[in-house]
């Protein structure tokens, strides 16, 4: 049986393309491709450029970095032409994005840290802006995603940075096909699928090819939906759905009046698309004013910094409307960006009322950002009647239809046409949100032999707010967090929120926490926030999340006690952070609900530290809506939900990350389990639960035994991994243990979870695991290698398997307690013997030891015996760790002829960076530079060196002279 090679599909690819109007070219080196960017950026400026007017173009394109570059390319660039003229020079035609010219070139080689061929290359006016890297059918994604993120590391900053241009990335074995933006901070899980209207899927790369790289759509994606993220200085493409909500919505302005909503499920990004819309809106010169109206309490410190790029003081959180209304009468200013709040108090108010005058009659467009929220009622209605030209469309994630009205007017008679569908179904089969792993657990032993009457009777005891926030259950309740949140968010590696049914409940949870880490029960970091406003009605009455209002100034009489006792609540948040937050008037606590959001969102960035994050964030209403972080992986539920509340508030878990968070995490100490299933019945259909819940844990462990049976089936004993004939019988024994390890990880998250439930036994699964890890370790020692290995294409997903605590530091404390162990005779013989095997079993295990193997055995066999009986074990190994650390430095610097200073610093920068040295760098730290021919082998070997090095010696270190002393029994 014969298999389309790489490169047939290459071919293939570059034929139908061709036939689409792409010009092939030729561009064999690093000149080629410069001097085909001069000729075809002068014909698209219909000029042409002189050597030394090209020059100082050619300077301006190789400054920055990729975002730098992305403002360049939609920039125009003045240049002083030979003959003194000035000149300016359109490198894309964003206006008319078909107005381009085309070009397809393949295989262009490129010189960098490493030399690299790229497989398939698209350049507009000759700037690479799209780019294609292709694997042979049966080649999992991963690996051209993988190799494009070695293009980035290697040599896309050579050639002065034009591969840094790159705007959108497309990878595809063919029958799969995902694209995604030049993002270096973004994993394999944000790549996306292209699909048509209907969120039909398009896969094999030959109906993408025809639709997403035709020249004119390519074109509009890098012209229209590519956004640039300031806050992040990063690139973000819209998926298709998001395309297509914005070209409906863009259409129905162009052809009349009439309103619209799109339903985007919620986490599918609706706030990026509602802005794009706006955004785009303002070429239509037919409009006057688009505003982009969002509801201030979804506006956390991030959101609000990228907001006010766009659009300078837009948001600032406050009801200082005098600005907003400044901005509706200035002639130049197109788009708006404002909350509900001031929008309303705008046209409430008799003050604005002459200065709006003048735009009372004006053709207004105004986008809605989670329209099911802040614009049912008067605020609608008060919009309609100012302004009778009014064209408003609506975003929401969960639409009022008329089955969860709740008395409410539904979205379809506030907004009309739905214009786009884009339900939860649809999102977690493009792998673009998580299914939900729902747990019901109940603080109320059953009573059995109740008549009907006494049942009910009991019932509606049970639901009182007097029994579910007794002093009793919640303490129970809060226990039972404790003993569980480790293992609900993978050792506090993502973060939870807690919701109660009042803020008196709230009060009594918070207060017994704390008083419970006082008492040494445990570390976990919570913090609170609940408004002190004005609550007309009991906030559990319809069981849906009501509007958040924000305190107004000064509390009132009847708001004091409550402020007060957050206020409290503040002053252990600034003792804890060593912040100075106040909550005692309304404008510090918009601050303080900014400063919050932004520290419940800190692990979703780089450089984040435990000891500054939230671990458990407390609230009522509040952050159940809008709030997006995407380390926050479980939600604790002692509130009663229902309809769209429901689904908004389990939807803060389920935002896609990395392999570890494989669902959103929702334990319900209520029996919401009927209001559940009614809610998927509503907003996606009623045989959707399997889609969306991941199912009980007997589930789980049945696909868990079927998993086993696989990979016994192949290799009965993990002795028999060795006896494998081939590579691809390796990577069919990988495939089948990763199985094992994605169901163990997300089996790891249940309450009810015991290892002995496993039908493999644990020293047989970590024996296992040894083996996965041996292939694993042998594929990082040969680096791109000539032959392609099967092994190659496979993502090991080793950051499921490694446990964090488990680092030289935690060996250290068990070689601690077991030497203090046999000093004081404390253990048998073989009690000693088994406790050794048990830390020469981690270092086998744990993908993190591995690298450090040798060293810690030597120190066990060589050092530890000669150790005297009052010497530190912690000092003795830190101080045998530095020197074997200098020794391995000296020797490989005396090896590859480094300077040692020289190759320190340049050690020092690649741990702080996190990025390889260039091999410029290198080549300037050796001390004896080999000749032209042999530099590039000599630099690669050096990194590889280097990175090894660091494996062993400064990643999962820990603090080796002060660790806790773990039990090894």
């Amino acid at each position: 049986m014969s298999y389309q090679t790489e490169a047939q599909l290459e071919a293939s690819l570059i034929e139908r393309l061709v036939a689409k109007g792409w010009d092939p070219v030729q561009l064999s080196s690093e000149a080629a491709l410069w001097a085909n960017l001069r000729a075809e950026l002068g014909a698209q400026n219909g000029t042409t450029y002189s050597e030394a007017e090209f020059g100082k173009i050619r300077n301006h394109l190789e400054k920055g970095n990729v975002f730098a570059k992305a403002h360049a390319l939609r920039d125009r660039f003045q240049i002083t032409r030979d003959d003194g003229s000035s000149h300016y020079v359109q490198f894309m035609n964003l206006e008319h994005w078909c107005r381009n010219r085309y070009q397809v070139a393949t295989q262009i080689g490129i010189q960098g840290r490493r030399a690299n061929r790229y497989d398939v290359t698209l350049l507009v006016n000759g700037l690479p802006l799209c780019q294609i890297e292709l694997k042979r059918r049966g080649v999992e994604l991963k690996a051209a995603f993988d190799q494009i993120n070695r293009y980035q590391r290697d040599s896309f900053a050579a050639a002065g940075g034009l591969f840094q241009f790159v705007q959108i990335f497309v990878i595809s074995n063919g029958v799969n096909t995902r694209y995604y933006a030049n993002n270096r901070h973004q994993s394999f899980k944000q790549t996306f699928t292209w699909s048509d209207v209907e969120n039909k899927a398009m896969n094999r790369l030959e109906p993408f090819a025809d639709f997403f790289l035709e020249k004119c759509h390519l074109s509009k994606m890098i012209a229209k939906y590519v956004v640039l993220h300031e806050s992040d200085e990063a690139l973000i493409v819209l998926r298709p759905y998001q395309y297509y909500a914005v070209e409906a919505i863009t259409e129905k302005v162009k052809a009349g009046r009439d309103y619209g909503y799109v339903w985007h499920t919620t986490g599918s990004g609706k706030t990026l698309t509602s802005f794009k819309a706006a955004q785009n809106l303002c070429e239509n010169p037919k409009v006057e004013k688009v505003l982009f109206v969002v509801d201030r309490a979804d506006l956390d410190y991030m959101t609000t910094q990228e907001f006010n790029h766009f659009s300078p003081g837009s948001v600032d959180g406050t009801d200082d409307t005098k600005a907003l209304v400044k901005q509706f009468t200035e002639p130049g200013r197109k788009l708006i960006i404002t909350t509900i709040q001031k929008l309303n108090t705008a046209i409430s108010r008799e003050a604005f009322s002459p200065a709006l005058q003048a735009v009372k009659e004006a053709r207004i467009v105004m986008i809605f950002d989670e329209c099911h929220r802040s614009q049912f009622g008067e605020a609608h209605r008060k919009i309609r009647d100012f302004f009778p030209r009014v064209q408003m469309f609506g975003f929401t994630g969960t639409p009022i239809f008329a089955d969860n009205a709740v008395g409410r007017r539904t979205t379809a008679d506030l907004f009309g046409d739905r214009l786009h569908t884009y339900v939860i179904t649809d999102a977690i089969r493009d792998e673009n949100v998580l299914r939900f792993s729902v747990e019901y657990m109940s603080t109320t032993p059953p009573v059995e032999g109740l008549d009907e009457a006494a049942k009910a009777a009991r019932e509606k005891l049970l639901a009182s707010r007097e029994v579910m926030e007794h002093p009793d259950r919640v303490e129970k309740v809060v226990d039972w967090v404790i003993a569980n949140h480790d293992r609900k968010t993978r050792q506090g590696q993502f973060g939870a929120m807690m919701c109660v049914g009042s803020v008196d409940g709230l009060i009594k949870y918070y207060d017994c926490f704390e008083a419970k880490r006082k008492a040494g029960a445990h570390d976990l970091k919570v913090a609170t926030i609940f408004t002190y406003a004005a609550n007309e009605e009991d906030p559990e009455a319809d069981d849906l999340i009501p509007d958040t209002s924000f305190p107004a100034g000064i509390a009132t009489a009847g708001q004091i006690p409550r402020r007060d006792k957050l206020a409290e609540y503040v002053a252990d948040y600034n003792a804890r952070y060593g912040t100075n937050e106040s909550v005692m008037d309304g404008g510090g606590f918009y601050t303080y609900y900014r400063a919050l959001a932004k520290r419940v969102k800190s692990r979703d960035r780089k450089g984040f530290t435990p000891d500054q994050g939230v671990d458990i964030l407390l609230v009522v209403n509040m952050f159940l809506t809008g709030f997006d972080a995407k380390t926050l992986n479980t939600l604790y539920v002692d509130k009663n939900l229902k309809f769209h509340g429901l689904i908004q508030a389990f939807s803060r878990t389920n935002r896609i990350l990395g392999q570890e968070k494989s669902q959103g995490n929702i334990v319900c100490f209520r029996d919401l389990k009927e209001r559940t299933d009614e809610a998927i019945a509503i907003f996606a259909d009623k045989n959707a639960r399997e889609t969306i819940l991941v199912g009980t844990y007997e589930e789980q462990l049945e696909k868990f035994t079927t998993a086993v049976q696989n990979l016994l089936a192949l290799t009965p004993t993990p002795d028999a991994v060795d006896d494998l004939a081939d590579e691809d019988a390796e990577a069919e024994f990988v495939k089948r243990f990763r199985e094992l390890i994605r169901i163990r990880n997300v089996l790891a998250s249940y309450s009810e979870f015991k290892p002995e439930d496993l039908p493999i036994a644990a020293q047989i699964y970590e024996d296992f695991k040894s083996k996965y890890l041996d292939i694993a370790q042998k594929t990082k020692k040969t680096p791109d290698p000539i032959e392609p290995s099967p092994l190659d294409a496979l993502d090991f997903e080793l950051e499921l398997i490694r446990r964090d605590e488990i680092n030289v530091a935690y060996i250290v404390a068990l070689l601690m307690t077991l030497s203090a162990s046999i000093k004081e005779g404390s253990v048998s013989s073989a009690k000693a013997k088994a406790q050794r095997k048990r830390i020469f079993d981690l270092l086998l295990s744990e993908t993190q030891l591995r690298d450090k193997r040798d060293l810690i055995t030597r120190f066990i066999d060589e050092k530890m015996p000669m150790l005297g009986p009052d010497e530190d074990l912690h000092a003795a190994f830190a101080t045998y760790w530095s020197a074997e650390r200098d020794a391995a430095f000296a020797r490989f610097c005396a090896e590859e002829k480094l300077a040692p200073v020289a190759f320190g610093e340049l050690f020092g920068r690649m741990i702080y960076t996190g990025k390889a040295p260039l091999g410029d760098e290198v080549v300037a730290a050796m001390t004896e530079v080999p000749s032209i021919l042999k530099r590039r082998p000599a630099v690669e070997r050096i990194i590889i060196g280097m990175q090894s090095l660091l494996s062993t010696f400064d990643e999962a270190i820990g603090d080796i002279e002060e660790s806790s002393i773990p039990s090894i029994d």
